[in-house]
């Protein structure tokens, strides 16, 4: 299978702070599929690190509120195009651009609200399903199905 994947969750230092999310069971649990990493604020050109990015009223603006949803919009076109022949996306929860379900409200105060980050909401526009490095038991099934 080919599966799209936030780059953070393989060990790509490309999160805001420049850290990962690597998330090894999610790994072992993909041996012998090809994996595409991708990351919508890298491809953006945001810098490594830079200003964390929420979603508010449905702009992306960055801690000290300036709007970039038009740049984060630019980067997520250009992922769409590396990944829209994949199988399934496994895509970073809560982050502005791959938040799936739950994403930041845009206060930076750590608080939740429902809603999709800008990356995942152009995949589902586009009729691809998508998961989290939360959704291990769907994604098993989905390799299984998958595989016969």
């Amino acid at each position: 299978m080919k599966i799209g994947i936030s780059a953070c969750l393989t060990g790509y230092n490309v999160r805001y702070n420049s850290s990962n999310k690597l998330n090894k069971e999610l790994l072992k649990l993909l041996e012998g599929h090809e994996l595409i990493a991708i990351c919508p604020e890298f491809r953006a050109g945001f810098s490594i690190p830079h200003k964390p990015l929420e979603i508010k009223d449905g702009q992306v603006i960055t801690s000290d509120n300036e709007e970039v949803t038009e740049k984060l919009n630019k980067g997520s076109l250009l992922c769409l195009e590396k990944i829209k022949d994949c199988d399934f996306l496994i895509l970073k929860s809560k982050s502005p651009s791959c938040g799936y379900r739950k994403i930041y409200d845009g206060t930076f105060s750590n608080t939740l609200t429902d809603g999709n980050g800008i990356f995942t909401q152009l995949c589902i526009n586009n009729g691809l399903k998508i998961y989290t490095e939360n959704d291990l038991e769907e994604i098993k099934k989905e390799l299984i199905v998958s595989s016969r």
